[in-house]
């Protein structure tokens, strides 16, 4: 008995040495120091394309799906939503989520990268393991995320993370103004996200979309800048605290400051109150 216990003291220990030689396997100097909080670089609208209007994208739409942008536009010009799902906090899905509402935080791991963030469900997973996409991966607004470290430069050290997403759930449009995707859920997301060589305080994501809806795979360079705060405010977002849109019979409608249904388009008809027992007058 006490030979057996020695036994299963020495596995212990074994498997012990083991575990601590597999933490100083990760070196974090072979990688770039993009701790902190990041966030957007431009003020004002959020734009899927931060050098263009936020109306003027210029999406390379197939002449469709062009015309479903465009009956959004004018819904929204209506006061209704359009075709973008968001304002019942649905997430806004990839590569929306990079449009980054909110500040970001990134967590470099031996086997996977985080982008974390309070905007609705928006943390993303970006496996480094080597792994290759599952075969029957259910969709997500996130999607499942590949991603692979590379040396650039040569110097020893990582300065690249090269992504590619798949398995994407809908609806999901690109911004707020509407841009679709193809309702067939075949999008990939492909993405570079690198250093700004001559500020340590500032990343890039270069966001390439491949999708039916698209003539052309259509290409973004998205900027985020550092927080130079060393304990900078995390402010907590609950989309759905205080969100005054419902969607009913997949029509929007807003509850009004007194508690009351009411229409976001003029003439807009109400919803059916077939299960309600109607008011005899």
């Amino acid at each position: 008995m006490q030979h057996l216990r020695s036994i299963g003291a020495f596995a212990l220990v074994a498997a012990l040495c083991m575990t601590f030689d597999g933490a100083k396997a990760f070196d974090q100097t072979k990688y770039p120091d993009w701790k902190g909080q990041w966030r957007r670089a431009e003020n004002g609208a959020v734009k899927y394309d931060t050098s263009k209007p936020q109306r003027g994208q210029q999406a390379p739409l197939t002449p469709e799906y062009q015309a479903v942008f465009e009956a959004n536009l004018r819904d929204q010009d209506e006061g209704g939503q359009g075709v973008d799902p968001t304002y019942t906090c649905l997430s806004p899905g990839m590569p929306r989520i990079m449009n980054m509402y909110e500040p970001m935080e990134i967590v470099i791991t031996p086997d996977t990268t985080h982008i974390l963030t309070q905007h609705i469900h928006d943390a993303r997973r970006i496996f480094t393991d080597g792994r290759e996409f599952p075969a029957d991966e259910e969709p997500t607004f996130a999607g499942y995320s590949i991603g692979k470290w590379v040396d650039t430069d040569g110097d020893g050290r990582y300065d690249e993370l090269l992504i590619e997403t798949r398995s994407l759930r809908n609806p999901r449009v690109y911004d707020g103004t509407g841009i679709p995707f193809h309702e067939d859920g075949q999008t990939i997301i492909k993405e570079r996200i690198y250093p700004d060589k001559s500020n340590p305080n500032a990343i890039y994501d270069e966001v390439t979309s491949y999708d039916h809806a698209l003539t052309r795979p259509w290409t973004v360079t998205k900027k985020y800048v550092r927080s130079l705060d060393p304990r900078p405010f995390w402010r907590e977002t609950v989309c759905a605290e205080a969100n005054p849109h419902v969607e009913i019979a997949r029509q929007g409608y807003m509850i009004s400051a007194d508690g009351f249904l009411m229409p976001v388009k003029k003439n807009q008809p109400p919803p059916d109150l077939r299960y309600f027992k109607q008011t005899q007058k």
